[in-house]
């Protein structure tokens, strides 16, 4: 919905008014990580995967620095250097393909979450494309989603769970499906999930046009006090007249800073 005002919106921290000070939706380059199941089941899948992300990279913009994540059983920086701009780079990252092994999902997520904080843009973004249910992470999903909940990271997924998955695997998929849409509505992304890869290219081109379009609101909260505590949030939309019903998207919430520890003063004698 374009052409929306600071006056159309209405941003809630723990249910108390904040008032907002930050108002943008420029498209704005970003730093974004590449998160590329490469386990055993997705052999076949890979080539019209990597082409989908490769239009998922051609359809950014311009100045985003990008990166390469491929893992099964343990994740793997595919890319040269930490970050590159250079699409026939990301291509060649792509194409590094071993599909074996098992599905370390949380592990990867955790770890490209990490490896964003070394990014150069202030807009940060994750797209995991996976067809599988996490079964060899050493870290757990309560766990990720609290990594995920400290970045400042929106998080895409798409899970390719065929007709034939949901059909004999119907526990294991509808667990994938929850742990996805967890991740990825807590952060301000969203979850999709189509039956067939040959959808996959048309969800990274939605991604991209959703990453492209989107408005930035910013706040300096009521509530100043630097306690770690976990803040919720809540964005109210008064759509223009003759708009129709409009839905927002945004983090559930973010974790305060830390006031830094302070040593106790030596006793005088």
């Amino acid at each position: 919905m374009p052409n929306l005002k600071a006056s159309n919106f209405r941003v809630f921290e723990d249910r108390v008014e904040q008032n907002i000070s930050v108002f943008s939706n420029d498209d704005v380059p970003v730093t974004m990580g590449l998160v590329i199941d490469n386990s055993g089941s997705m052999r076949d899948k890979r080539p019209e995967v990597n082409a989908a992300a490769m239009t998922f990279v051609q359809t950014s913009n311009r100045q985003d620095e990008a990166f390469v994540v491929n893992f099964n059983d343990e994740f793997y920086l595919d890319t040269d250097e930490d970050f590159t701009s250079n699409q026939e780079e990301l291509k060649q990252a792509l194409s590094r393909i071993d599909a074996r092994g098992s599905t370390a999902l949380y592990d990867a997520i955790v770890g490209s979450l990490d490896h964003l904080k070394k990014g150069h843009k202030d807009k940060r973004v994750l797209l995991v494309i996976t067809d599988g249910e996490d079964d060899a992470s050493q870290m757990t999903l309560p766990e990720t989603m609290r990594v995920a909940e400290e970045s400042n990271a929106a998080i895409y997924a798409i899970g390719i769970y065929s007709a034939d998955d949901r059909k004999h695997d119907k526990r294991e998929v509808r667990h994938a499906v929850k742990a996805l849409t967890e991740l990825t509505e807590a952060t301000g992304g969203s979850a999709y999930f189509p039956e067939s890869v040959d959808q996959v290219e048309a969800i990274c081109t939605k991604v991209a046009h959703d990453i492209r379009n989107q408005y930035l609101l910013g706040y300096y909260p009521t509530n100043t006090a630097q306690d770690g505590s976990y803040r919720s949030l809540q964005v109210q939309l008064i759509p223009p007249r003759g708009a129709g019903k409009l839905t927002v998207r945004t983090r559930a919430g973010y974790y305060a800073p830390k006031a830094p520890a302070t040593s106790a003063a030596p006793a005088s004698k």
